[in-house]
């Protein structure tokens, strides 16, 4: 009982103390905000301030993370069957799959993947 109302404690403490380091690391780093922002002085910029970005590698990126992180769900799959034959677990391999599948048709059918535009 005691081990576990100290963990309880713990577990309420680390957090409330990463919060106020947080906070008062935040308040040091705010007085620098003006030094850091632009300002107008009449005299055209040495360098581009904006870099122009595409959207459609920002789109291409974004499905990479997508399924980048299918990969993670779905590896340990083989391994889960081999220890439950439950039909929900093939159940939810198959959901995944199913609404990843439908995603990249609709990419495809965007022409978000046609790089020759």
């Amino acid at each position: 009982m005691l081990q576990t109302s100290f963990m309880f404690m713990l577990s309420i403490i680390v957090p409330i103390m990463v919060y106020l380091i947080s906070t008062l690391l935040y308040m040091k780093s705010n007085s620098d905000r003006m030094k850091m922002s632009p300002f107008e002085c009449g005299f055209d910029t040495f360098n581009k301030s904006r870099i122009p970005f595409s959207t459609r590698f920002f789109l291409l990126a974004v499905l990479f993370v997508i399924f980048d992180i299918e990969i993670v769900l779905i590896t340990p799959f083989p391994i889960m069957m081999n220890l439950s034959l439950s039909g929900s677990m093939l159940l939810t391999y198959m959901f995944i799959m199913l609404i990843l599948l439908i995603g990249l048709i609709h990419e495809w059918n965007e022409g978000s993947l046609n790089w020759n535009n």
